[in-house]
């Protein structure tokens, strides 16, 4: 992996060798101030954020490295359901290669999954509902169905509501979650979230790979929904390369 602009320190050398996880989790460490809501994700050069449904095949090796970085490092991990069911997440796993700094940060072993969703339509029989190192938060509105919360309880999964309606306010998740003393927040999607994390101004980090691929066809984008009144801007924090791969580290300029 080839450094193409300075981060931290410049003495790092800039090419002919692959980083370590340790100067990974150096260029990819959350500010000391909290909450923070960084998002992780994969486009291709003519924008689409999957094919055939899934990011897998538009990633790339080095792609997941930062992946399991960036998870590494998160107190939380907030991912939409849609995403939830067609990638099939499972729970986060303990990292020995992280363990040394989580609990330098008082971090627990593994980061938290949280899902959003309105309706609860999730498999709550499935491993990351019932075999989690840290019990999976499940993020809705007051008036989700009683039923499908108490599924969600029945199941291990902590419920909390972030929104008077339906669905969750972008706001309040990132206020419910930082009251549970997870500042550290990465979101790893679907684009329908994202989107809504962005109209709503919440996101402070965009983390992309720009993958050199072209897909054609109608993939949806890495963010969805509405838009913002007016765009705002992001600046360039780091940049990384590989075999064409291009990891972007964006923050709120």
């Amino acid at each position: 992996m080839r450094r193409l602009f300075p981060v931290t320190d410049p003495t790092v050398p800039a090419e002919g060798r692959e980083w370590s996880l340790d100067e990974l989790a150096e260029v990819y460490a959350y500010p000391p101030r909290g909450p923070w809501l960084r998002a992780n994700m994969v486009s291709s050069l003519d924008g689409a954020a999957q094919h055939e449904g899934r990011s897998q095949p538009i990633s790339s090796d080095t792609d997941m490295r930062i992946f399991g970085t960036l998870r590494g490092l998160a107190d939380v991990v907030v991912v939409g359901a849609e995403t939830v069911r067609l990638e099939g997440y499972r729970p986060a796993r303990a990292r020995e290669a992280f363990a040394e700094r989580r609990a330098a940060a008082g971090q627990g072993p593994a980061p938290a999954i949280a899902v959003v969703s309105a309706s609860l339509d999730l498999d709550f029989s499935a491993p990351l509902f019932t075999a989690p190192l840290v019990p999976t938060l499940v993020l809705t509105g007051a008036s989700a169905a009683p039923d499908r919360v108490s599924a969600a309880q029945e199941a291990g999964a902590e419920v909390v509501v972030a929104g008077d309606g339906r669905g969750v306010e972008p706001e309040r998740v990132v206020r419910a979650l930082a009251e549970r003393g997870l500042t550290r927040q990465l979101t790893e999607g679907g684009p329908r979230l994202l989107g809504q994390l962005v109209a709503a101004g919440v996101l402070d980090e965009l983390c992309l790979t720009v993958s050199p691929l072209l897909t054609a066809g109608g993939a949806q984008r890495i963010t969805g929904g509405p838009s913002p009144k007016v765009p705002e801007r992001f600046a360039l924090t780091s940049l990384l390369e590989e075999d064409g791969f291009l990891f972007t580290r964006y923050s709120r300029a």
